[in-house]
């Protein structure tokens, strides 16, 4: 279903404000790997907020991803503390894993390999 534009505005605002929340916090920079925010969806009452993580050079990506949801509660306390001008009520927070980068990664890997096979079947006919 298509997000109306109440909805866009709030997940603009959750994003730019989480994603400065977790640069405070220090879990940007996570086990010598990176986190960030990839996108917020809200659902159309407002109350929960979906929230993509996503994670770059992480060693244990389901064992972070654990941890940010254990500390939910604490995540939602800041956010509101920040947001509290802007929004009657703070949305929940669900935290997902983004694997969009791993599946850009996966597929590159697979061109780059289609397109060195196509390279050795074409030096193999040329050079019969």
């Amino acid at each position: 279903m298509e997000e109306n534009k109440r909805q866009k505005q709030v997940g603009k605002l959750l994003l730019e404000e989480l994603s400065d929340v977790f640069m405070r916090e220090g879990m940007n920079m996570v086990d010598g790997g990176m986190v960030s925010i990839s996108k917020v969806t809200v659902t159309p009452d407002l109350l929960e907020a979906r929230v993509y993580l996503s994670f770059f050079k992480v060693a244990d990506a389901t064992a972070l991803l654990l941890k940010i949801k254990e500390r939910g509660w604490e995540w939602r306390k800041l956010l509101g503390q920040r947001i509290k001008n802007q929004l009657r009520r703070v949305p929940e927070l669900v935290f997902y894993a983004d694997d969009t980068l791993d599946h850009a990664f996966k597929m590159d890997e697979l061109f780059k390999k289609i397109s060195a096979e196509r390279e050795a079947q074409q030096s193999n006919s040329s050079g019969s």
